[in-house]
């Protein structure tokens, strides 16, 4: 059994996802370590943040340093000194993304490294064994992403070519100790996104992702079609929404029925000088912050918080001194990580709806 489901509060979840590398308590947040690494972060910095999985990117770590390199240190675990669970996205929404040097068939998607220029084709079963080589604790199969907008033709060839290519990688699985998880696609169009989720129900995956959503549509269609995937698919099973992260939208979607979620935003937040905090964001760059000699959010028990002050802080961030981006990015994934926790406790307690209530009255204040 990979996942156990523990409590319900309406629609709202609490379960534990078991991997090779240890349990994960869900709702789960992962940061993204897009190429092996979570950028500014050591493994003891994501540690101290209590973070119980992250994610990794097959697109990024076959192009560089290359799956051979990654396989020969020992897997991707001992390459990056990690040693908690690992998902490895397939690769698939990066190609995508990079439409204008790739083109898809049935076959699979034909592309231009964006790196070098050099000529690759990924299909469902070369991604299913990179990932393997790769030796992640969840691999994602590769699909066919529609980008926002489409029209319903166009999104239908899309969700029939990722079922298509779902069966394959099911049948291409070698690997043991690797969960596989299928991913919904049917862009914003309701029967679609329900049809692709039963259709992928019955392939009996361990788990499934929610894929092409928030690429340009908008917030409410969004968790309209987040609500009709999660209405489809398997309660046994888990569900995991792709590339999703704002304190907002994870809180919103947790209400929906998703345990899982990856996004860079708490990092790329960081790095900007957006600190995230209980009481909503705070832009450190901000001149109002330059005598502010409080700690950046007095709920928090990070370093930032503990140590700094925001006026030293914005100093850093105005004076382009490296520690400020570390400092904010261990912050921003440990708020993740203690709104994830919340959650949790509050689903266990039926009372999720008065706690998300609380949370985001709170994050929309200022």
């Amino acid at each position: 059994m990979s996942f156990v489901l523990q409590a319900t509060d309406e629609l709202a979840r609490a379960g534990t996802l078991l991997t090779a590398h240890g349990a994960v308590d869900t709702p789960a947040f992962m940061p993204v370590g897009t190429q092996a690494a979570v950028k500014t972060l050591l493994p003891d910095d994501l540690r101290a943040c209590d973070a119980r999985m992250i994610l990794a990117n097959a697109y990024h770590c076959y192009l560089r340093p290359g799956a051979a390199t990654i396989a020969a240190a020992g897997g991707i675990h001992a390459f990056m000194a990690w040693d908690r669970p690992i998902l490895t996205d397939s690769g698939g929404f990066q190609v995508f993304s990079l439409a204008q040097f790739s083109r898809v068939d049935d076959g699979g998607y034909h592309f231009a490294s964006h790196v070098d220029g050099s000529r690759h084709t990924f299909t469902p079963e070369s991604v299913v064994e990179l990932q393997e080589a790769l030796g992640a604790d969840v691999a994602m199969v590769l699909d066919d992403c529609a980008a926002g907008g489409v029209d319903f033709g166009s999104a239908r060839e899309s969700a029939v070519r990722t079922l298509r290519w779902a069966d394959r990688s099911q049948a291409a699985k070698r690997k043991k100790n690797q969960l596989l998880f299928a991913i919904v696609q049917g862009s914003t169009f309701d029967d679609l996104r329900r049809s692709s989720a039963r259709d992928l129900a019955a392939l009996d995956f361990p788990g499934y992702g929610i894929g092409g959503l928030w690429v340009g549509e908008s917030k409410d269609a969004g968790a309209a079609m987040v609500r009709a995937a999660c209405e489809e698919l398997p309660q046994s099973k888990p569900r995991y929404l792709m590339g999703v992260g704002t304190p907002e939208d994870l809180i919103r979607c947790i209400a929906l029925g998703v345990d899982m979620f990856d996004c860079v935003y708490p990092t790329r937040c960081a790095r900007h000088g957006l600190a995230l905090t209980m009481r909503g964001p705070l832009n450190l760059r901000n001149a109002r912050f330059g005598t502010d000699f409080t700690p950046l959010d007095e709920d928090c028990d990070c370093p930032a918080c503990t140590q700094f002050t925001r006026a030293y802080l914005g100093h850093c961030f105005r004076a382009n001194e490296a520690i400020g981006p570390r400092l904010v990015s261990m912050h921003n994934v440990g708020f993740l990580m203690r709104l994830m926790r919340g959650a949790r406790h509050a689903i266990e307690n039926r009372r999720f709806q008065q706690w998300s209530q609380t949370r985001l009255a709170l994050w929309r204040a200022p």
